[in-house]
């Protein structure tokens, strides 16, 4: 298992992520992190 934290959450980190899913492989690795300081006030906002 492979530790990964995203740097951002914009559209190369969501892509990140999607693709993770998409292969099959999100069980393989382990998401520790994800670091977007505007992605809980965007939520908010919404």
């Amino acid at each position: 298992m492979v530790n990964v934290a995203i740097n951002g959450f914009g559209r190369i980190g969501r892509n990140t992520l999607r693709a993770a899913i998409e292969e099959g492989i999100f069980d393989k690795i382990n998401y520790v992190a994800i670091n977007d300081p505007g992605l809980f006030l965007t939520k908010l906002i919404m």
